[in-house]
């Protein structure tokens, strides 16, 4: 039983919680009356159909679990992405996504970065909603936290995507969905290791030319590929808007299909709900309800048996297992292979289970590589072992010419925008025919 003490105590606490739940009454109106209740202004959006709901479907949703958050706080370069506070500050901030040469150092930083007192907090519905609770109004969700085009930092700044369609709501989208640059080596005190975006336009002007020569030191050598070579994982904006691949020509035309321009990201990521996708879950596999509308699918319905959607996956699958399974070094498939569905999140999109990295030999991240990694550990809290150096030693070297580095980036930028080509068919679909063209005249 309770004591008398603790229940009067429980008692009065719920009696402050009750009267605080009442809210204060607004000011006095013109009228003389009493202004409005702060709670009923509050219920407009705090309400089972709305702030509820929402709450419930980004429960669902991969900005929710806050993984990244944690494993990235504190990071400065990676949280404009997977931090709030940083996303916030660099868009308020308007920060570029240049690279800078420190002459000191005679390294490019990326401009593209938080500060240490923004780099933090997990995405949330002020992440995106940045006017919330200004005026305590349903009109607080808009404007979004940017609407404004989107320079790529994948070239630092030199290409840019705006997707203008239903206010440019898609480039807030589009800000954190591209892909990351890759750069030249920076590992080695070296004048070649200046840590700039590498030049893509080369990897298209001159095919032939070796982009990493194993017969080089690896102080001579701009690039030393490692199996996280890669574009990072958000690729999907540059495919959407078809923009950013290495274009390399071809049998076909580099142009876009009509989701590019007449559908935004919402309309299919956050349609009406259906199983556990759509709405704030940000989910669209299996939910064809934003496809199935006015100017879209309506006269002719889309679902996954549907031969215009099956189709296109099927056809870009094809694609992708040819131009992987031509990107070789030697004899020797240069792509990484994962069957396990929960490692590899494109496991199920090619036949050969590739993942997007390079089968290169890294004693903690790829220790069965089938190719030596250029750039052993040596040094530090981080040297590798004798018996590792051996295993690396022992295999075979890795040659890159231009167009396998460029085939490499383009495989990546069309198998990690994960819709097999529904995103923008046509842009897919030419990039990866145009790419497979291109090894083949060069030999592999």
């Amino acid at each position: 039983m309770k004591s008398p003490i603790r229940l009067l105590f429980l008692l009065t606490v719920a009696g402050f919680i009750l009267t605080s739940c009442e809210g204060p009454m607004g000011p006095a109106g013109k009228d003389g009356l009493a202004g409005t209740d702060a709670n009923e202004t509050c219920k407009e959006c705090h309400n089972p159909d709305v702030v509820d709901a929402v709450a419930t479907q980004f429960e669902l949703s991969k900005h929710s679990y806050g993984e990244a958050a944690f494993e990235e706080a504190g990071s400065t370069s990676c949280g404009p992405c997977h931090l709030s506070e940083a996303f916030k500050y660099v868009c308020e901030n308007n920060i570029p996504v240049t690279f800078t040469l420190n002459a000191t150092t005679g390294k490019y930083a990326n401009d593209y970065a938080a500060t240490s007192s923004t780099a933090y907090g997990e995405i949330g519905c002020f992440t995106c909603h940045s006017s919330l609770h200004t005026t305590f109004a349903g009109s607080d969700f808009s404007p979004l936290t940017t609407t404004a085009a989107v320079s790529m930092t994948m070239w630092k700044g030199t290409k840019s995507i705006n997707l203008t369609q239903d206010g440019g709501i898609s480039n807030l989208c589009v800000k954190c969905h591209q892909p990351r640059p890759l750069t030249n080596a920076s590992t080695k005190t070296v004048a070649l290791h200046d840590a700039n975006v590498i030049d893509y336009a080369a990897l298209v002007s001159t095919p032939d030319a070796l982009f990493y020569n194993p017969a080089l030191t690896a102080a001579e050598n701009k690039f030393l590929p490692g199996y996280r070579s890669h574009v990072h994982y958000g690729t999907v904006g540059a495919i959407f808007a078809g923009v950013g691949g290495v274009e390399f020509s071809g049998s076909l035309s580099y142009t876009n299909s009509d989701h590019t321009t007449k559908a935004s990201c919402q309309d299919c990521h956050m349609a009406i709900m259906s199983g556990k996708a759509g709405g704030h879950t940000f989910f669209a596999k299996g939910n064809f309800n934003g496809c199935n509308v006015t100017d879209c699918h309506i006269s002719s319905p889309l679902d996954a048996s549907a031969s215009k959607f099956k189709d296109t996956q099927t056809e870009m699958k094809t694609l992708l297992n040819t131009l992987g399974s031509k990107i070789k070094s030697g004899d020797i498939e240069i792509l990484h292979k994962d069957s396990d569905a929960e490692s590899n999140l494109w496991a199920g999109l090619t036949t050969s289970k590739y993942d997007g990295y390079l089968d290169i030999y890294d004693p903690g991240t790829n220790p069965s590589g089938a190719l030596r990694n250029p750039n052993p550990a040596t040094t530090g809290s981080s040297a590798w072992t004798a018996d590792q150096l051996a295993t690396n030693a022992a295999l075979p070297t890795v040659t890159l010419e231009n167009v396998q580095m460029g085939a490499i980036i383009n495989f990546q930028l069309c198998l990690r925008e994960f819709s097999l080509g529904v995103h923008n068919k046509s842009y897919t679909k030419a990039l990866l025919t145009n790419t497979i063209e291109a090894l083949t005249t060069a030999g592999f």
